[in-house]
């Protein structure tokens, strides 16, 4: 199966949000079914006009993961639960990080592994998500 990295069309957020849904459910245990609601539309409607979004996608053309990032952070990265482990996430890391200037991002405690094998390391720590929530966040930036 030959993958390609892409953009994203407006067009295709409702397939972006899909993404992000399964792949949170799948992932962010940690999260009550109200936040992911109270996520879903803020994704849809605001987070993803604030970002450069860019798309791992199949023969097929569909979205297996994306990647958002705004002024040197990565704001999001989001793999499709049926394609995690293939270094999906890898590659739209490593394409934001040569292409996108990504030099920081802000993650959920679980995720810190995954971005210290990248190269990234922490640099703080907040108790609370950008929306006030009680998710610690640790706050990372690669490497020098």
């Amino acid at each position: 199966m030959k993958q390609k990295i892409d953009r994203i069309l407006k067009t295709e957020y409702e397939e972006v949000v899909r993404v992000w849904e399964s792949s949170v459910r799948a992932t962010h245990h940690f999260l009550k079914e109200e936040d992911i609601e109270y996520f879903k539309p803020l994704i849809l409607n605001t987070y993803l006009d604030a970002v450069e979004l860019r798309c791992m996608r199949n023969d097929e053309n569909n979205i297996l993961g994306f990647l958002g990032a705004a002024e040197q952070n990565l704001e999001m990265l989001f793999i499709d639960p049926e394609h995690r482990g293939k270094r999906i996430g890898k590659s739209l890391l490593d394409h934001a990080m040569e292409n996108l200037n990504v030099t920081k991002v802000d993650v959920n405690e679980q995720a810190v592994g995954f971005y210290q094998h990248c190269g990234f390391e922490v640099i703080g720590r907040s108790e609370l998500d950008s929306s006030g929530k009680p998710y610690p966040i640790l706050h990372m930036a690669l490497k020098k």
